[in-house]
This record gives C-alpha cells, structure tokens and sequence, in this order.
C-alpha cells in the first residue's frame, strides 16, 4: 500500500526484509510463494558484481529446488566432486635460495599427496559441492522473485531507523532514488514503511541488528588470507565442464591415490610450513585460490597471490586473468537471541562465521527454509505475540543458532589445520590427516563438509532426496 505523507512516503506490507543478498531474496521468494506479501529493501543501487561466497553445499541445492531454481544453477556452476591434500616440502624462503637451480624440475616435485575424499557415499543424490560466484546467485533469485512479484525488489534504500509498535514494525529508510515510477530524484526521499514482521538479512554489519539493539557475542581470530579468482591452470586435457564422468572410477581407486592437482571437478588444500594454500574450481574455466598470509600481512595484489600459491605449491597462475583479489580477517559473531518483539535476524545478521569452509550461504538458507512456513502462520494466524513468545519460532530459532555453532567449529577446525606449522606439529597434523583419508573415516569426514548435519529438522514441506 502507498500513501502520502507530509514528511515522505508511506508504504506497508506483511513482512519486510533489509537485506538483498542470497539469504534476503531466498526467503522473500519463499514468502511470496506461499501467498506473503513481502518487500526485499536492499542499500546497493545496483547487482554486486564481484564472486565474493562461492560454496553452495547440498542442503542448499534443496533451496534452490524449492524456488525452482536447481536446474539453471547446477547448468551454470562448477561441480566440486572430490577433495584432496597435500603436504607441500618446503618453507617458502628454502624455495626462493633454489628456484633458479631447480627452474625446469617438474612443478610438484616437492609435494605429497595425504589423500583424497568424494561426496559420492555422503551425499548420494547430489554428490557435489556448487561451485556459483554470489553474484550469479543473486542474479538467477532475484529474476526469480521479480517474476513473482515485479515490485519487491527495492534498491537504493538505506534503513535508518525503526519502532517496534503493538500493531508491528515501523521502519524509516532514506533513499535518493525515486520511488520506482519516475526519474532518479537528487534529494535524499524518506520512506516510512510499516510491516506485520521486519527480517533483518543485512548481513555481518547488519543496521538492523545495530538499530534494535539485539546484543551478540564476538571473537576474532589472529588469522588472515589472501583470495583472488584467476583462470584455472588445469593440465590439458581435463575436464572443464561439471558431471560424474570420473565418479565411478574413482570409487575404485586404492585409498590414497585420487584426482590429480589441477582437474576441474576437485578443490585441493596444499598444507606446508608457511600456511595453508586452497583451490576450488569455478564456472567458465577459472579457479579460486585462498592463501594464509599469517597475523600481519602484507600480501594485497594478484601479483602477491601468485608468488604465495607459486612458493608453497610450485603452481603458476597468471595475475593478469585475476578478475577479483582480497585480503581479509576472520571473526565470528553470534547473537544472543534471532528473536526481539516483531524482528527477526538471520544468516550472517545472526551468525558470522569464519569464510573458510564456505558455509554461510547454506547456513543463511536453512534459516530461510526452517523460518519461511512460521512465519506464514504468524501473518495468517496470530499477529498479537511476541515471535520470541511463540514456542515453534523459539524453538526453530534455537536449532538454527546451534547449526550455527557447529558449523564455527568446523570452521575453527579448517583454519587451525592450515595455520603455518613445521616441524613435530607439522609431522603429527599430517600423520592424522593421512590417515583419516586413507581409511572409511574419510566418508565420514565428506559428509561433514558437504553439511549433512545441517539437514536435521529441516521442513517437512520441502521434498526429500532418495539417499
């Protein structure tokens, strides 16, 4: 509903969501399919454009499934099939002292493999990890929800301010733009909304969160990394596509042994004395490439990046097809509760976790997917209680931080594993890892990544995969 008001606009809707990145959209998609008016208000005036998130795991493809979505997504993403880790020799500045002696030795001659794990037994239906830039992702929901709804995707709107009321939520957002009918205005518009719920999906800086005051817990990690997407150096010959044409060869293959580095389908972790180097492939024949750059780094180019993965793997990657690099650090944050009065926050406005692992976007949508239907009935049945008064909400709410909690640690556990280490520490975090993946705990162990654990009380709406 629009209205005039003396002071700006005035809009309405049933549940309006701050936040139009891959969480945001997927629930207002959700909503909207179930007959929920819901409005997406988002701050960027345009797409992002940049890879940024990458990792869609297997729950999240039934996200996708259940928007209609899964098809055109697994066609344009890379299909991450296999795993595999290796022990780089060693330190960086041994190989500086003896690059020119050693300059046509064969690249990996100073690497070992510690094995290799598949999804193939974890996850029989979808034995893959999608590899998707986010801005694709965005793309393909977006689409989606203006399909449903032309409308509901406002861009430009910053949130400024809100009041939670007896009759719902009251939320003040200014924008420079015009209201969607007319040209571009040069003066700053406030719009005053007024919705039955406000979802916060505004991300690890949420406004949101800010503005209602909802307290959370924070720790920072010492840990920083170097990331930038380039064109995959993969041998000739390998696969650039996506499929399960080497799966069943690879069932077969004696523990130990597996896809080497390079193929198209498989992420790889070099281990080594100066820190963990990480690849996964990407669509279109490119690959990204996360470095370890210790607690103070200075490492900030793409030309940076391909000495680090150079020094510790003997790869070469050409700088020049870089087409995004970035540094970052690593924190997690939680809130104390997703819950407060007529809000409710989720995905990283909820729970930030650590990006190694690549967990958020799937975490974000199983917020989306366990909250979507609860939701509905609270704007068809009972719009006079509190949603932290409401047992199914509560309970939904608490299952979902605990999933996050999880996930944190498994995303502790990846970057403690490839912190620099030499040395008894170094022989003793290779002897396990080797291991763990020349044995059935490797089955295990995929199962884990690919986030079966995070299935559990999933709606009994959404339809179920055969395993």
């Amino acid at each position: 509903m629009l209205t005039d008001g003396a002071d700006g606009l005035g809009r309405s809707c049933e549940v309006l969501i701050v936040g139009g990145g891959p969480t945001g959209l997927l629930l207002a998609i959700l909503l909207r399919q179930r007959g929920v008016e819901a409005v997406v208000l988002e701050r960027r005036q345009r797409p992002g454009t940049h890879s940024r998130a990458i990792g869609l795991h297997p729950p999240a493809l039934d996200a996708l499934q259940a928007v209609g979505l899964e098809e055109i997504a697994l066609a344009r993403g890379a299909w991450i099939e296999r795993g595999t880790a290796r022990r780089h020799g060693g330190s960086s500045s041994h190989r500086r002292e003896h690059e020119h002696e050693h300059e046509h030795e064969h690249e990996h001659e100073h690497e070992h493999s510690l094995g290799w794990l598949s999804f193939e037994r974890s996850w029989p239906a979808r034995p893959f990890v999608l590899s998707l830039p986010q801005s694709l992702t965005e793309e393909l929901l977006a689409t989606r929800l203006a399909e449903l709804a032309p409308d509901a995707l406002r861009r430009g709107e910053d949130v400024v301010g809100l009041e939670d009321t007896p009759t719902g939520m009251r939320v003040r957002t200014r924008s420079s733009r015009g209201d969607g009918t007319g040209p571009t205005e040069t003066r700053p518009r406030v719009t005053r909304w007024h919705a039955s719920v406000l979802v916060g999906a505004d991300g690890s800086h949420s406004t949101v969160r800010a503005l209602a005051g909802v307290e959370t817990a924070l720790r920072t990690y010492p840990d920083t990394y170097l990331m930038g997407d380039v064109a995959d150096p993969a041998p000739p010959g390998r696969s650039e596509g996506h499929g399960r044409s080497e799966g069943s060869a690879r069932a077969a293959d004696p523990p130990g042994t597996g896809p080497p580095v390079g193929t198209s389908s498989t992420a790889t972790i070099h281990l080594g004395p100066d820190g963990v180097v990480e690849s996964f492939p990407l669509p279109d024949g490119r690959r990204r490439w996360v470095a370890h750059t210790g607690t103070a780094p200075s490492a900030s180019s793409a030309e940076d990046l391909a000495a680090l993965v150079r020094a510790r793997t003997g790869q070469r990657i050409d700088p020049l097809t870089c087409s995004m690099v970035s540094a970052f650090t690593v924190r997690r944050r939680t809130v104390r509760t997703m819950l407060s009065g007529r809000l409710v926050l989720i995905g990283d406005a909820a729970h930030e976790i650590s990006p190694i692992g690549g967990q958020g976007i799937t975490l974000g949508w199983l917020d989306a997917l366990a909250l979507a239907p609860l939701l509905e009935q609270v704007i068809t049945r009972d719009l006079r209680h509190r949603l932290e008064d409401m047992p199914l909400l509560r309970e939904a709410a608490r299952r979902r931080l605990r999933a996050a909690r999880l996930a944190s640690r498994l995303a502790e556990l990846n970057m403690v594993l490839g912190r620099p280490r030499s040395g008894p520490l170094a022989r003793g975090r290779d002897a396990v890892i080797r291991a763990v993946l020349r044995s059935p705990l490797r089955h295990r162990l995929a199962w884990a990544y690919a986030m079966g654990w995070a299935v559990r009380g999933r709606p009994a709406a959404l339809p179920r995969r055969r395993a």
